[in-house]
């Protein structure tokens, strides 16, 4: 045989062993990544209600039942399946705080700006639902509208959270006080006192008990510090960071775990074993571009949800800092309660405009009955995209997210302001004596450090916030430049567009203060006098 003699190769039809198989699969992962984004319709439907919300809760026992209080004092029930009122009531004065149920799930528990501390049975106000004319309102308060218990504190309470096990409630407020459902007087009272006199150096903002570990409990207060308690052990760390905390979560699956929101922008995750060490912050969560307000957990616990005064809602994965998904709204407005469903299925999100909007957890997800063939091509799609997520057209497809302008705009000038600072503190270290300059890591940053250790230094802590202070100034100082730099271009084109005898007489007149100003009317005024 001949040197140029073909030789017959035998083909596997098998298609698992396809010789294109790579760039099918990969085409096909392509076009489900294209589609997801497609059918990505997150918003189901809304809430309306007659002011800001302030407060949402779960229904212990019913799963498409949610309650919601709103900043003049009314208490809600709603069928979120039906979109529908079923209950309503005048529950405080003023201001809704907090709503929890009890351990059972048989009573829940308000707070008010009133100081007042109220009990209610779930059953009597399944019994008070109208269920026949739900758009029908709910008349005077009766037997069946009323609390069945009342307490009164003599401070303003700014949070509630209740034991799982026990009939046992916390209070947050001038005082982190421990309320036992039997008796009408505080328990015992929790003060990180730093003056000795018995009394909190600052109010707390949020409380919350930890689902697993259920005598470990943590607060966040005026004073930019996260405080861990223990019900045996009076107190045990106080983590100060450098701006206030706004709302704290536990993780209900793991006990080590607490996500925190911040007026930085940012939701920090941290690991409270190792609160005394450098690594005390497992990931920073950012994206949002103004002060993050209130976060929840999913029941998996392997996500949450935040919410922001920049109008939008961001979906986090507990180990990611990127955001997985955004919802926002043309007509949302500042968010300040979020809620997870029981079945991980939905997101509630309560903002100042008067609405709870109900999402989806997962934008794309078809949401009814489905046969057979439909759940076997969303479950290959779901595996092909996992399979080659890495790939950078999917990859890019994947995380684009159609954002407002004002948040394209605030993420831009963040970047700057970051980038910013980096390149600055790189200039001080290169050009300082070699180890004079101390640097931080991204994770040390936000924290001053645990009061309770030797390594805090007080004048360190007084000097950063001397340097925060004086970036505030100088970024005033920017802006006003800027606003004069815009004035002086705007006034460059109005000369350039009046000619050059007019622009004289003009400024002869202003010259001598006789400059008169005409206004709509016809009628003239001396621009001196104004």
């Amino acid at each position: 045989m001949s040197e140029l003699s073909v030789f017959s190769v035998m083909r596997n039809y098998d298609p698992d062993l396809h010789p294109f198989r790579d760039a099918r699969n990969y085409k096909l992962a392509l076009n489900a990544t294209k589609l997801e984004r497609v059918f990505a319709k997150p918003y189901v439907g809304c809430l309306v209600h007659g002011e800001s919300i302030s407060a949402m809760a779960r229904h212990p026992e019913m799963l498409n039942y949610i309650f919601s209080g709103t900043y003049e004092g009314q208490l809600t029930l709603w069928d979120t399946s039906l979109e529908k009122q079923m209950w309503k009531v005048q529950a405080h004065n003023s201001h809704i705080w907090s709503i929890t149920a009890d351990c059972k799930g048989e009573t829940f528990y308000t707070v008010g700006h009133d100081k007042a501390i109220k009990r209610w049975s779930c059953s009597n106000i399944t019994e008070a639902c109208d269920r026949m004319d739900v758009l029908k309102g709910p008349g005077s308060a009766n037997h069946l509208s009323e609390p069945i218990d009342t307490w009164l504190c003599d401070t303003v309470i700014s949070g509630l959270s209740h034991h799982r096990y026990q009939n046992e409630f916390l209070t947050c407020g001038e005082r982190v006080l421990l309320w036992d459902s039997e008796k009408k007087v505080p328990v015992r009272s929790f003060d990180w006192s730093d003056t000795g006199g018995g009394e909190a150096s600052s109010s707390a903002i949020a409380v919350k008990f930890n689902m697993i570990d259920t005598n470990v409990f943590a607060s966040c207060d005026h004073d930019n510090s996260l405080i861990l308690y223990d019900i045996r052990a009076k107190d045990v760390k106080k983590l100060k960071m450098k701006l206030r905390i706004n709302d704290l979560s536990w993780n209900p699956t793991e006990s080590f775990i607490l996500s925190v929101v911040s007026d930085d922008y940012n939701a920090y995750t941290f690991d409270v074993r190792m609160m005394d060490a450098d690594r005390r912050i497992v990931c920073i969560h950012q994206g949002h571009t103004s002060a993050v307000t209130c976060l929840d957990y999913s029941p998996t616990g392997q996500e949450f949800v935040t919410g922001s005064f920049d109008r939008s809602i961001r979906i986090f994965r507990v180990d990611e800092g990127r955001s997985r998904d955004v919802y926002h709204g043309k007509r949302m407005h500042k968010v300040t309660s979020v809620l997870f469903s029981s079945d991980d299925k939905f997101i509630y999100s309560g903002s100042a405009d008067h609405n709870i909007r109900i999402w989806k957890s997962r934008a794309s997800e078809k949401m009814g009955l489905m046969n057979a063939r439909e759940k076997l091509a969303i479950d290959l799609s779901r595996q092909l995209r996992e399979t080659y997520k890495d790939m950078p057209e999917i990859r890019r497809i994947a995380r684009h997210r159609h954002l407002p302008k004002s948040i394209r705009a605030a993420a831009k000038e963040h970047h700057l302001i970051r980038t910013s600072r980096a390149r600055k503190e790189e200039n001080v270290r290169r050009h300082s004596k070699p180890g004079s300059v101390v640097g931080e890591s991204r994770l040390e940053k936000p924290v001053f450090g645990v009061q309770d250790e030797e390594a805090v230094d007080p004048l360190a802590e007084q000097a950063a916030l001397k340097k925060l202070e004086k970036f505030a100034v100088g970024a005033k100082k920017r802006m006003e430049a800027r606003k004069k730099e815009r004035t002086s271009i705007k006034n460059k084109k109005m000369k350039v567009s009046s000619p050059k005898g007019e622009e004289e007489n003009i400024s002869e007149e202003k010259n001598n203060g006789k400059f008169k100003k005409k206004n709509p009317k016809g009628s003239f005024k001396d621009e001196s006098l104004l």
